[in-house]
């Protein structure tokens, strides 16, 4: 396949000009590697951006999918459903964690992310806890590029210099450089390890407009 140009496509998390002047391209995959189009074989120790933990070029993956398309390849999910979409989130509920019993499907990580903080607002609602609108995140959290991943995150500023631009990000969230829960009675504070700061007395002072209290990351950093 002949090199197209590289002037149109406008890509993620890349500095473009360098990457253009210098592209680092992948042509193929199979299992755990992928290649160059010069031929040389790179171990993709990452799982793509972790959404092929199975590996790549799987066969019974293409034939499923291939069949799928072949049967229907879109259904609208708002006031409609089909069948394989209520077998999977069956099959999910059957090994997930207990407590753990439906499923919200997605497309991506931001969009979860998004999804997520919603849903926290939408019970907080429902139990009769609807001031409780405040999100705490984590300093150096990562959750995606939507709106609301950005505002609950701390990495590299990025919510700083949007909150900036924009006047504002999502109204009423925190930033913490650590937290744990107490299930019992739902408080909130600073973990002995983290360096002195105000946060422990304001997490107490605004507990009661909590809604929830985000991880570190999305890929499943453990607390430190």
């Amino acid at each position: 396949m002949a090199m197209p140009s590289l002037e149109s496509l406008w890509m993620p998390f890349t500095p473009n000009r360098q990457f253009k002047a210098k592209p680092r391209l992948l042509s193929r995959a199979k299992g755990v590697y992928y290649w160059t189009p010069e031929g040389r074989q790179i171990l993709d120790a990452v799982a793509g951006l972790w959404c092929v933990n199975a590996g790549h070029g799987r066969t019974e993956i293409t034939q499923a999918v291939a069949a799928q398309l072949e049967t229907m390849d879109y259904a609208p999910p708002f006031q409609m459903g089909h069948p394989p979409a209520f077998a999977l989130a069956n099959a999910l509920v059957k090994i997930a964690p207990k407590g753990l019993d439906h499923v919200f499907f997605t497309n991506s990580g931001s969009e979860s992310v998004d999804t997520a903080l919603k849903i926290a607002l939408a019970y907080q609602r429902a139990r009769g806890e609807g001031t409780r609108t405040r999100l705490i995140g984590r300093e150096r959290g990562y959750h995606g590029v939507g709106f609301g991943g950005i505002s609950v995150g701390g990495a590299a500023g990025s919510n700083v210099w949007l909150a900036k631009a924009t006047g504002s990000l999502l109204i009423r969230t925190e930033a913490s450089r650590g937290w744990r829960v107490d299930e019992e009675s739902l408080d909130v504070w600073q973990p002995k390890t983290s360096p002195p700061s105000n946060t422990e007395g304001t997490m107490r002072r605004r507990e009661c407009k909590t809604a929830s209290a985000i991880p570190f990351s999305e890929r499943g950093h453990p607390e430190p």
